[in-house]
């Protein structure tokens, strides 16, 4: 029954991925999308799939997609997402793959997930939180075009990649609100006349993947 039950989820994941990159590619023509905002899209949300599965190489496509996504945050002058990519995302996406590849299950697949400790969750909250706060007084000052957002987006993604190398549950949690308000920030952006709709349809398939594998890490956490 067990051999069924995945059998089916498997059909069923691989089927919404294909959905995913039909309606990404579909989108990208109808409004001709640049091809960064294309290619960030699709490694990036391959990147995000593999990381929920706990597959180590996951980080490869997300030090292409987050390559692609500095120029983008570059070209619409998101200073805060430029420095996120720039200086933290892609040194820790190589940093990711091999701490991933010291905690691996015992058939070399896929990474073994925990719980944080209720102490470690307090702390990181609130030094993202204070962090948030200076930044976004930062931003303000350097003329980005969406501080607050932007600075949000920046900071709590940081503890989102942090608690990702960690292999922390809690990850999704926070990348719940990270890639809600980024969806929202970049389709102002693409309604200002950008063509960037692959990154709002980027951040809101990210949305909906964080919601779907906080609920399957949960229920594997649990069944361990």
């Amino acid at each position: 029954m067990n051999i069924i039950k995945q059998e089916n989820r498997k059909s069923f994941e691989l089927s919404a991925l294909v959905f995913i990159y039909i309606v990404l590619f579909s989108n990208a023509f109808y409004f001709k999308d640049s091809a960064a905002a294309i290619i960030s899209a699709f490694f990036g949300i391959t990147y995000t799939v593999l990381a929920g599965k706990g597959r180590p190489i996951c980080y490869f496509f997300g030090l292409i997609g987050s390559g692609f996504y500095v120029y983008l945050a570059f070209k619409n002058a998101l200073w805060g997402n430029l420095i996120l990519y720039a200086g933290y995302y892609i040194p820790m996406q190589v940093l990711g793959f091999f701490r991933w590849n010291k905690h691996l299950k015992s058939d070399k697949s896929e990474i073994v997930k925990i719980y944080l400790g209720n102490s470690e969750r307090i702390k990181i909250f609130f030094v993202t939180l204070l962090l948030t706060l200076a930044a976004i007084v930062l931003l303000i000052y350097t003329g980005d075009k969406s501080p607050y957002i932007d600075g949000f987006t920046t900071v709590f993604s940081i503890a989102g990649m942090y608690l990702t190398v960690k292999r922390a549950i809690e990850q999704w949690v926070v990348w719940m609100f990270v890639n809600g308000f980024s969806a929202f920030m970049w389709l102002k952006i693409a309604l200002s006349g950008e063509r960037v709709i692959s990154t709002v349809i980027m951040w809101s398939v990210y949305f909906i993947l964080a919601i779907y594998f906080y609920i399957s890490w949960k229920n594997e956490i649990k069944n361990c």
